[in-house]
This record gives C-alpha cells, structure tokens and sequence, in this order.
C-alpha cells in the first residue's frame, strides 16, 4: 500500500507539472505574434481567455500607445461582436513620412459577443507605422465580466525579470531585416490615404500559426502525464510478480 501510495504522489505531481507548463500559454490576454519589425507595418492578433469559471468575457479595451502612436490601424471583423475605433488628440504632434500626426487611435473597444468559460478568442488588428526608436510597445487591456468584474492588464515587467500578476500584452521590436526602404515598401497600398483619413475598418487574412504554441503544450503535458502512468503500471506488475 505504501508504495501505491508513493505512485500515486509521482502522478499527481506530474499532473501538477503538466498543468503549470500548459497553463501559462492560455492564462495571460497576450498578443501574437509577439514580435514585429521597426518601422513596418504589421498584423496581430489580441488573444483574450477566459479565467472564470461561473462567468464570460463580454468587453474588451485595448489602450493604444500615445508616445509611439501608430498613423494606421484598422480592425478584422469578428463574427457576433461590435467594434468601436476612438481617436484622440495626441499631447503633442508627431512627424511621420506622411507628415505631422496629431490624432491617433487611442483605444479599440470589442464588445456585444461572449467568451464562454474553458474558451478564448482572437482580436485581429493590422497596423503601423511601426516606430524605430523603440524596442517595445505596450497595449494595456480592460477584459469584462458578465458579473461585473473588470481585470486591467496594465502591469509592466517586474524588475527582477519574472512575469507580473497581469501583465500587459507587449510588442516587442527588432530592427528590420531588409533596412528602411524595405520596410516602407512592405506598407499596404491603402496605409497611406488611412494615416490622414483615421483608422478603416477591413478584413485581413487571419493566421493560425500563434495557437500552435499552447497546443503543443499540452500535448506535451498529456504525453508526460500518460508516461508516469505507464511506469507506475508496470512497476505495479513487476512487484506482483516478485511477491
């Protein structure tokens, strides 16, 4: 029975370790892909799980960054929610090639739909331009609650590098691999007319290649925990056999 016992610890710590490297991909409102080049232009997605068991995500507000504001945004429909694109008047103006910006869009609103519990869905956004000087940017997010509850994803980094209690969706920057020129050039036709007119609202093709990364994680996590269950079997066996 001891030994039993001792198994049975074996397996529940290896479910514990399944669910602690599988968990993280999902549990955090992040943005993917996680990486984009200064000075382009680029297409992410907000993903946003649900963290509650007895209720649904039902809003939400992504903050736009105002000290690197973006001259373009526009939004992919998402299917049984509304979308709402606000501008707002920047502290000072900014040059860009397509000259001084002095309004930008400051948040993006999702709202109408419902994220059930044990779900997550994606928010699709194209934008830029990208800025160059920076090696980040921050999108602090507000994710609402059928029952009223509303988590702010605004938490910046910790300074001894572990991961805040609600970080907020990051984009990190790095230098673009064909120069300046090769960034410009890969701007949609349309960013140009849409850095003066304000944010449109169009589809963009949708990606698939960010939710490999959780998946493979608990695939992962599975065949771990199905592997302990194998050895504590045949250890079970082994011992039958020798009594």
């Amino acid at each position: 029975m001891s030994f039993v016992r001792r198994a049975a610890t074996v397996l529940a710590a290896a479910t514990a370790l399944t669910a602690g490297l599988a968990l993280p991909a999902l549990a955090h409102v992040s943005i993917n892909p996680g990486t984009a080049e200064q000075g382009g232009f680029t297409k992410v997605a907000f993903r946003v799980p649900n963290e509650r068991d007895n209720a649904s995500t039902t809003k939400v507000q992504v903050s736009f960054p105002t000290d690197h504001p973006l001259a373009f945004v526009s939004v992919k429909p998402v299917p049984g929610w509304d979308v709402k694109v606000t501008e707002g008047k920047l502290p000072k103006p900014v040059k860009t090639e397509y000259g001084d910006l002095e309004e930008a869009v400051t948040t993006v609103v999702w709202s109408g739909g419902k994220i059930n519990p044990g779900e997550f869905q994606e928010f699709e956004v194209s934008m830029g331009q990208l800025p160059k000087d920076v090696d980040s940017l921050t999108f602090p997010t507000k994710q609402t609650y059928s029952g009223g509850e509303v988590v702010d994803w605004a938490d910046a980094p910790k300074s001894d590098g572990t991961e805040a209690e609600h970080p907020a969706p990051t984009l990190k920057l790095v230098p673009a691999s064909g120069g300046d020129e090769h960034s410009a050039a890969s701007a949609p036709a349309s960013a140009a007319p849409a850095a003066a007119t304000g944010p449109s609202v169009a589809p963009v093709a949708a990606s698939s290649a960010s939710s490999s990364d959780g998946t493979a994680r608990l695939l992962g996590g599975a065949g771990l925990v199905v592997g302990v269950i194998g050895v504590v079997v045949g250890a079970l066996g082994l011992r039958r056999r020798t009594a």
